[in-house]
């Protein structure tokens, strides 16, 4: 297979994460939770500010928040309660390992040591990445808490014991008294 069909392939796999749901906000009844490449994207954008607030390669940073869960295209996402009885840490890397493995090694091997620099925690930009899907899991509560779901705050009190950057837990802090719904008001264009 050329190297062409080997990319097309693996990003026609990446596009799954759009149907891929995020499973743990099935167990407090949401019933159409946003996709992981919903997530994915909001975590990176979080993952780049946090890392200029930290002093860390944004670029480097926002990316690994990008690649994190490319996996679960093939494995799904699982939510805490599963990761109870099932290793999916080793299933998360054998099974990024054989999609990157497939692509052109000057893509494929960049994509995978990001993964394991994320796994690792010993970066800068790693321990920056995770505290930033951290909180986009955080920012998502919030939103359904707003909304009426507020078994969500179980997400928000867990959270805020994962957190290692100083960035993160005063984000954490004011988005916790912080209407999701603020940022628009005031916006509205109104016709007189």
């Amino acid at each position: 297979m050329g190297k062409n069909k080997e990319i097309t392939d693996f990003l026609f796999e990446v596009g799954n994460l759009k149907r891929v749901k995020r499973s743990g906000w099935w167990t407090i009844n949401i019933k159409d939770p946003e996709s992981v490449a919903e997530h994915s994207m909001r975590a990176a954008v979080i993952g780049f500010a946090l890392a200029k607030l930290e002093k860390a390669d944004p670029e480097k940073t926002a990316l690994m928040c990008l690649f994190n869960d490319l996996h679960e295209s093939r494995l799904n996402d699982l939510h805490k309660v599963g990761h109870r009885y099932i290793d999916f840490r080793s299933a998360e890397t054998k099974a990024q390992k054989e999609q990157t493995d497939s692509l052109p090694k000057e893509i494929g091997k960049d994509i995978f040591s990001m993964h394991k620099e994320f796994q690792g925690q010993e970066t800068k930009e790693s321990i920056v990445a995770r505290d930033a899907d951290l909180l986009e899991n955080a920012f998502q509560a919030k939103e359904y808490i707003d909304s009426g779901h507020k078994d969500a705050d179980d997400w928000l009190i867990n959270i805020r014991k994962h957190l290692r950057t100083k960035s993160a837990i005063e984000l954490l802090t004011e988005l916790e008294k912080t209407s999701s719904n603020r940022w628009w008001k005031g916006l509205k264009k109104t016709e007189r």
